[in-house]
């Protein structure tokens, strides 16, 4: 099937996607909420901690394992995906739009500067 065109990648498999009010939208890809099983809990950051690239701002909790959530870009929390506090299921349900876990107003002018393009991403998974 391939990944969304329109998102950027991290090679920790989260997804990244540039809003039109300038914050970038942040959730697991598809490929990691199925490496993760079932999801029964996500630990959502508060709103307007700042993230460094790359830093940990969360963690998604499965059936099978903790894993931790890395942040695509630095910036400041600005949303938070309230409703998957009572239905972390929707990270493994759609994974690119009900199951989003963030929000961030980046720090940097070109915060997507650096991520895979999907065609990129897509290549890496058939490395691993």
């Amino acid at each position: 099937m391939g990944s969304p065109q329109d998102l950027r990648y991290t090679d920790d498999h989260e997804w990244a996607r540039l809003e039109a009010d300038g914050t970038i939208t942040v959730g697991i890809t598809d490929h990691a909420q199925d490496a993760l099983g079932d999801v029964v809990f996500v630990d959502l950051p508060a709103v307007g901690r700042t993230v460094d690239a790359k830093g940990t701002f969360g963690v998604v909790e499965s059936v099978k394992t903790v894993s931790d959530l890395y942040a695509p870009c630095a910036g400041e929390v600005v949303a938070v995906n309230g409703e998957l506090s009572g239905a972390p299921e929707q990270v493994n349900k759609d994974p690119y739009g009900a199951g989003w876990i963030v929000r961030l107003r980046p720090t940097s002018a070109e915060p997507l500067a650096g991520l895979k393009t999907a065609a990129e991403y897509d290549a890496y998974l058939a490395t691993l």
